[in-house]
This record gives C-alpha cells, sequence and structure tokens, in this order.
C-alpha cells in the first residue's frame, strides 16, 4: 500500500488533486482491528471545473500515463484496487478537510478521524456499516464530544440512538 501512498502524494504534490485521505473500512483499520475489505476508498477534494462539475478525467488521465488504468469503479495501482470518490457532501468534505496526517510505512498519508467514519457510516445507513460502527465503538478510543457535536451537525442523532440502544 505504500507505493499506492506514494502515487497519490506525487498526485496532489502536482495538482491533480486537491486533497485526498482514505476513509471507508480501510480507513477503520486504522482504528480498531483489521477486517477483510478488498480495496481503498479515497476520498478527494477535486477543483469544479468553470461550469461547476466534477471531472475525474483529469486525474485518470495522470494515473494513464503512469500506466494506471480504470477498471469499471477502481483503478488498479501496485496490485490494489483503489477506488477515488470525491467529497460528495458536507459531512465527507469536513471528514476530509480534518482527516488525521499520518505515517505508513514512513509514507506520509491521511486518514479519516474514527468519529467522521462513524458519522459517515450512520449517514449512509448500510448493515455492513453497523459493524464498523460497532467495531469502533468498541476499540477507536473515540472523543465522544467530537463524535456528538458531528452527529448533531448532521442530523444523525435520531439514527445514532436507534443504532445503539
Amino acid at each position: 500500500m505504500e507505493r499506492v501512498l506514494e502515487v497519490l502524494n506525487k498526485l496532489e504534490a502536482e495538482g491533480v488533486i486537491d486533497r485526498y485521505a482514505i476513509g471507508g473500512a480501510m480507513g477503520a483499520v486504522f482504528y480498531a482491528e483489521p477486517v477483510a475489505t478488498y480495496d481503498l476508498d479515497i476520498f478527494v477534494h477535486f477543483a469544479p471545473s468553470p461550469s461547476g462539475l466534477i471531472s475525474l478525467s483529469p486525474l485518470y488521465e495522470a494515473l494513464a500515463c503512469r500506466g494506471y488504468h480504470e477498471s469499471g469503479a477502481y483503478v488498479e495501482i501496485e496490485g490494489v484496487s483503489v477506488q477515488f470518490l470525491p467529497a460528495y457532501n458536507a459531512l465527507v468534505e469536513e471528514a476530509l478537510v480534518a482527516a488525521a496526517a499520518i505515517h505508513y510505512q514512513n509514507v506520509p498519508t491521511r486518514v479519516f478521524r474514527a468519529e467522521h467514519l462513524i458519522a459517515i457510516a450512520v449517514q449512509t445507513g448500510r448493515p455492513k456499516d453497523r459493524g464498523r460502527v460497532a467495531m469502533l465503538r468498541a476499540q477507536a478510543g473515540l472523543d465522544e464530544a467530537l463524535l456528538d457535536d458531528i452527529l448533531k451537525r448532521y442530523g444523525l442523532v435520531k439514527t445514532w440512538n436507534e443504532w445503539t440502544q
């Protein structure tokens, strides 16, 4: 995975992407026991075009120049299936801005905070997200005040209470 992160850091340094952070199941692995996951979810802030639309074409073109090609929703980078996801709402945008700076095998990167991972899972509401929330609650050493604040600001308290009662 370190080679993938090196590629992402170069893309960011070159201005192909504005900012990225690891989210999803792989993001949760940084806070809790490893889980089976088959891809790496990379959330990216893309600058909108003059028309206001977001295009992943510059990213895919830059990756293709490096020998990495898209296949469906993924790009295979150094043997890892990577899914690039734009910051699609205010909660994800906040998670991207507040992502924790870490080092993975001496490679700098960013990962969503556990509190944001939980809030995004609650917002998404899939059955597999409930398991991720339970795992993070049990293992991540959460900042409960921050989590409560995020859940309140994004109108997720009712769902949270249903999931945790």
